[in-house]
Order: structure tokens, then C-alpha cells, then sequence
């Protein structure tokens, strides 16, 4: 084995191993890694800004050292004197590998920026916002009529609006005389007041004012966080934006976290800070999208896993990565904004955590709940949370059940030889002609097909880079349906299969999908151990589902809600085709887009879904995975594509799947290929 340290590269999850004294820049460019660089390496140009990760990291078997990266030089001291560099970041082009090393590169450094596809899906919503602006007309003081200027504000706002019970912090008191004063004893008052009756005063300006109240609605998920910027008077969204987690540095998965918070003190502090300045720069970032002041932002809605949550918090997961994975709490949070040093948005502005339904089913599971309203349903709908770690909810208006599963990130392109986040130039779509094996494919910022006219021409610019998550999916379900692939999901060779796609590598094959060595580009495959990465994270899916249908005893369901940025993206058919859920009327599994983020928007805008989401929890069943022992059944016959037992009768209507057979053992060597008979 090697004595070169190992450089591992996040969030693409791309390493090798470099001669020490190798530059971050060139590792990351030998290993195809997007890193941006326009200064040919100079240092002038802080495309290229990087952050190291130190400690262990039991996910990639490595404990990187303080010295695992060569110490500042003179030129990034230079750069940072003059322009400024985050803390903790290094240039590529000077850090140099001196030891194992895990290596973030943040969005900005990115040539082919991360699409975050967690768009804002159109619901009708009540709107009942916690904050509202209130005008009142406030009596004057006299010598005869002592009492303070705030309580007079309290009187007017009772008989005025009937609200009762006000309280305000120090600091607003001290807004309050020269506002009354400049207004004429008429101002504007912004009141929170959410589901508990709690008012208080968020913000007062003299007279009417005429600005708008916004909150944001954040989706905090292990690999993306999304958020949405919405109107608090109409819920109109005005903006979404997203970014990659920053803790993917840290582990892409929720146990990985865990771990490196076990084995590194203070890794959990760590992980907060991370994510906590992430939400800072998001909350900025679309105020300035959307042309507003992110001081008129009010009011947060945070949905997460419990991870996340903890994290978010401050609190060590410790606990969650342990049976009986206990919470350090499971109801819902209202707390200001400055205790999560959230400081980009209003000082005074408030946050709101949805409740968490047990240890591995988060705030987002319930907001999904939300969004979708299995309770209400009259038929068994089964609802799948597509991500690192999926949430499951299935039921009806008789009783809900739910559970997580460890799906882990190779659905959105970790653990992927060829596997990339969604961006422009990212293979997202797939097909595979049966008879001839040639595949055709879209990639992410165009249109056109590969085999269309023009498309060349459209890609020049991102080039073609790598498969996301959608592309992944849809090329092994192809590669099934086009008899490439066996039931086992072994990869027959070039003689099987009958075309040089299938090329040997090793003892195993690859499926070629794309060839840009001759100009430069890479050569995109499909492993054998790709493959594996998916039947195991379909497999994690497929079980989790079908333990919720054990204890519901059905055999089947009416209809699959895919939810989560992924599952917008998903093709029922091809999903099915994998054998990702159950068996079901391919017009019956639909998308609902990010439900998480719309359950977010929805407890947003409406104080009385917060008080039903947390009557709601409590009546949701759990069922924990890890320690049911028929799950690691139903795992290991998933693993067969798209499964060793079940029939999938609604799929077979419509789609025949080759019975083809490339285990070679005990035939000599050659292979077999058996066809089905009529």
C-alpha cells in the first residue's frame, strides 16, 4: 500500500493518494475535483480558497493531524492582509499535503456551482403568521395620568387590538419614547404573538409604516440546507436559495457527524459554528436577492433531522448515535433568533423549530406530515423523503406510521465514481436502447439529448463533468432494462452483453457512458461498485418501507408520494425499476417537491398548523429500524433489482425486465445469458 497521504475532497467524496509536498490545487485537479483557479496558481485570484478538516473522521478511516497541510506562506499571509480570508481557509494553490487530509470546497469556489433544486412549491395557505404589524393610537401623558409611556402602548394595543400581556426587552424600551414622539403619539408596532399567546414587541417605527414583515422558512438538511424568504402578510415567496451543508466536511452521513463529535472535543461545537455562519450567509445572500433589507426579516421556521437539531442548538448528538437514541428534547422550540447567533436578520426576531417525532425522525419528518397530511388520506399512502437519510410516513385517516432509514448519500452522487453533486454540466437523465446498448443522456443547464443536433455546442461551456443523483437512478435502472445488468446487479462483461461499453476492470466490468478522453473530459462509468453503493442505499429504502407495511399488515399501497429535492427529480418508473419503494400504479406515485420545506412555509404563515403539527406528533407510531430484526430482511432480499421475492405485478404490466444471469461461477468461466420464454 502507498505511504502517500490520502486527500479526500468533500462534498464530491473524490481521493487519492499524492507524494507529500503535492499542492491541494493539483490534487484536486489530478483527481477531476471542481476547484476553481484563473492565476495559474499564484495566489492572486482566491478562486481556489479551501477548508480543511482536522481530527478523526472514522467515516474515511482517517485522523488528520494539525500539520496535515504545509503552514501559512507568505503569500497567503499577503492575500489575507489585503483582502481577507475566512477563518480556517487556505489558498489551493499554496496549502501544500503534508499528511491524510479531508478537504471542504465551499460553493464559491466551485467552477460548476451546486444547483440546489429545492424550489418553493405552489400551495394555497391561510395565513395567521405569529408576527404582525400592528398601527395604534397611544394617549399623550399628562401630569395627571403618571403611568409609563409602555404601558400607555399596552392600553391602546388592548383596546385597540385586543391584545394583552405584552412584554419587551431593554433594549426596544429605549425605541420606544423617541418613536412615540416622532410619530405624534401614533406608531406601528410588530407584535410575534405565536400559538402559546405570548406577545411581544419585536420592532416599533413611528406612524404607519409601510415596509413589509418577512420570515424565512429553512429546510436544514444533512446535505443541503434551502430556504425560503416569504411575505409575512400574503406568504407570497419571494426568493429560495440554497447551499451545501458545510458540515459535509465533517461526514456526509448523520452517524458520521455523531462519530467525529465522540471522537474529537469540541467537534460538535465545531459542526454549530459551521452551520450556524452558513445560515448567516444564506439569510443575506437572499435578502440580497430579493432586494430587502434582511433586517425586515422577523421570524425564522426551522425543519431539520435530529441531528441537524441538536447541531443547530448547540447541543452534542452524542446521544442520537446510541440506542435508545434519546433527545435532549422532542418538542417544538420558540426562541430568539440571537441565541442561535443567527445576527444577519432582525436582532429581536424570533425562531421557530418544529417538534421532532423521536430520536431518528426529525422536525422535517413532521413537517412533512404537514405538508402532506397523511392523517387526512382515505387511501394507504405511502410518503418517502428521499435524502442521506430518508423519512418514511405511511397511513392513512386511521393511523400514521414512521420510521428513518440509512440510505446514505450515493441517491445524490457521494460514493459514485463518477458522481457529482447537481450542477451545470452534471448527467441527470438517461436512456439505454435495449438492442443496440447505446446510451443518450441530458445533462444539467441544456435541453437537448446527446444524440440531438446542437448539443456539443450547448455543453461547451460546463462541458459534461459527472452523474448526480437522477442520472445515477435512471443509468442502473436502464442498464437493467436494456439486460447490461442482472437481477444480483452484476455488470456482464463486453461478450455477455454484447457491446465494447462493457469494459473490464479487474475481475469486475463498467458500463461506459460517456467518453471525453479525446478532448480532454473524463471518462464517465458505471462501476460494479457503484452498482453496490445503490442496491445498498435502494435496498435501506425499500426496507424501511416495507417494516411499515408489516405493521400496518398490507401487502400493498394505493399510492407513493416521492418527497425532497431528489424525489422531485426521481422517475417513478425507473425508481421502481431499481425497486427503490413497493410495487404500485406508476400513475399513483407522484412528486410533492421539497414537502419539507412547504411544511416549513406552511407553520411560517400559520400559528394554528403549529399547534396541529404538535397534537399531530404525538399521535405518529415510530418504528425504529435499527433494532427490528426484519428489517435486515427485507434489506437483504431488496437487494436484488428490483427484488429476490416480490413479484412487482404493476411494474411487469408495463415493463419486461431481461432474465439474464453474468454470475460465472461454476460455468467455465463464460457467462450465461438466459432468456425468458413466452
Amino acid at each position: 500500500m502507498s505511504s502517500d497521504p490520502l486527500v479526500i475532497f468533500t462534498p464530491s467524496g473524490k481521493r487519492g493518494r499524492f507524494p507529500v509536498g503535492t499542492p491541494v490545487l493539483t490534487a484536486a485537479r489530478q483527481l477531476g475535483v471542481d476547484l476553481d483557479s484563473v492565476c495559474g496558481g499564484r495566489g492572486i485570484c482566491s478562486k481556489c480558497q479551501i477548508t480543511p478538516g482536522y481530527g478523526e473522521f472514522s467515516k474515511h478511516g482517517v485522523t488528520v493531524s494539525e500539520d496535515a497541510l504545509s503552514e501559512w506562506n507568505e503569500v497567503e499571509a499577503r492575500y489575507d492582509r489585503i483582502r481577507g480570508l475566512k477563518t480556517g481557509r487556505r489558498l489551493g494553490c499554496q496549502a501544500k499535503v503534508m499528511g491524510d487530509i479531508v478537504i471542504d470546497v465551499p460553493p464559491e469556489s466551485q467552477v460548476h456551482r451546486q444547483v440546489i433544486r429545492k424550489s418553493a412549491t405552489i400551495r394555497d395557505i391561510t395565513m395567521d403568521p405569529a408576527t404582525h404589524a400592528y398601527y395604534v393610537e397611544v394617549t399623550e401623558p399628562d401630569m395627571h395620568s403618571p403611568s409609563g409611556d409602555f404601558q400607555r402602548l399596552c392600553d391602546a394595543l388592548r383596546d385597540q387590538w385586543q391584545i394583552e400581556g405584552l412584554e419587551a426587552e431593554a433594549g426596544l424600551l429605549g425605541k420606544l419614547q423617541p418613536a412615540l414622539r416622532k410619530g405624534e403619539w401614533k406608531v406601528t408596532v410588530a407584535i410575534h404573538r405565536d400559538h402559546r399567546n405570548k406577545p411581544r414587541i419585536i420592532d416599533i417605527w413611528p406612524g404607519f409604516y409601510e415596509g413589509r414583515l418577512y420570515g424565512l422558512a429553512i429546510d436544514l438538511g444533512s446535505t443541503t440546507i434551502a430556504a425560503h424568504l416569504c411575505d409575512l402578510r400574503n406568504g407570497n415567496v419571494l426568493a429560495s436559495s440554497g447551499l451545501m451543508n458545510p458540515q459535509i466536511r465533517f461526514g456526509e452521513d448523520l452517524m458520521s457527524r455523531v462519530s467525529y463529535a465522540m471522537m474529537n472535543p469540541g467537534g460538535d461545537r465545531e459542526m454549530t459554528e459551521a452551520v450556524r455562519t452558513a445560515i448567516n450567509g444564506l439569510a443575506q445572500s437572499i435578502a440580497t436577492e430579493a432586494e430587502i433589507d434582511p433586517g425586515q426579516i422577523v421570524e425564522t421556521v426551522f425543519v431539520c433531522n435530529p441531528v441537524m437539531h441538536h447541531l443547530l442548538m448547540g447541543i452534542d448528538p452524542v446521544e442520537l448515535g446510541q440506542a435508545p437514541f434519546a433527545l435532549a428534547t422532542s418538542d417544538s422550540l420558540s426562541l430568539a433568533a440571537r441565541d442561535l447567533d443567527l445576527n444577519a436578520i432582525h436582532p429581536q426576531a424570533r425562531v421557530y423549530i418544529l417538534p421532532c417525532i423521536a430520536g431518528h425522525v426529525g422536525a422535517d419528518c413532521a413537517a412533512v406530515a404537514l405538508s402532506e397530511e397523511p392523517n387526512k388520506s382515505e387511501d394507504m399512502v405511502l410518503i418517502v423523503d428521499v435524502g442521506t437519510n430518508a423519512e418514511i410516513l405511511l397511513g392513512n385517516k386511521e393511523r400514521v406510521l414512521a420510521c428513518s432509514s440509512p440510505t446514505g448519500p450515493a441517491f445524490e452522487g457521494a460514493q459514485i465514481s463518477a458522481g457529482q453533486r447537481a450542477a451545470p454540466g452534471a448527467i441527470e437523465r438517461v436512456e439505454i436502447d435495449p438492442v443496440t446498448k447505446e446510451p443518450r443522456f441530458r445533462v444539467i443547464g441544456c435541453d437537448l439529448w446527446s444524440t440531438d443536433e446542437g448539443f456539443a455546442a450547448v455543453t461547451a461551456q460546463t462541458g459534461i463533468s459527472g452523474i448526480c443523483g437522477s442520472g445515477i437512478i435512471e443509468v442502473v435502472a436502464e442498464m437493467r432494462m436494456a439486460g447490461i445488468l442482472d437481477t444480483s446487479g452484476l455488470i456482464g462483461s463486453a461478450e455477455q452483453v454484447g457491446t465494447n461499453r462493457c469494459i473490464a476492470t479487474g475481475r469486475t466490468h463498467a458500463y461506459m457512458l460517456y467518453d471525453g478522453t479525446a478532448g480532454g473530459g473524463p471518462l464517465i462509468t458505471v462501476t460494479q461498485g457503484d452498482i453496490r453503493a445503490i442496491q445498498l442505499a435502494k435496498s435501506a429504502l425499500y426496507a424501511g418501507a416495507r417494516l411499515l407495511m408489516d405493521e400496518l399488515e398490507v401487502d400493498k399501497v394505493d399510492r407513493v408520494v416521492l418527497a425532497g429535492a431528489f424525489g422531485a427529480h426521481i422517475s417513478p418508473k425507473h425508481a421502481m425499476v431499481l425497486g427503490m419503494i413497493p410495487d404500485c400504479k406508476l400513475d399513483k406515485v407522484t412528486s410533492a417537491g421539497n414537502a419539507a420545506g412547504t411544511g416549513a412555509r406552511i407553520a411560517l404563515s400559520n400559528i394554528g398548523a403549529r399547534a396541529a403539527i404538535e397534537e399531530e406528533v404525538f399521535r405518529i407510531h415510530k418504528v425504529e429500524t435499527a433494532i427490528e430484526p426484519r428489517f435486515q430482511e427485507h434489506f437483504v432480499a431488496a437487494n436484488a433489482i428490483p427484488h429476490a421475492t416480490a413479484s412487482f405485478p404493476e411494474l411487469s404490466a408495463i415493463v419486461t425486465l431481461p432474465d439474464v444471469s453474468f454470475n460465472t461461477a461454476g460455468s467455465g468461466g463464460e457467462g450465461g445469458r438466459r432468456r425468458r420464454r413466452g
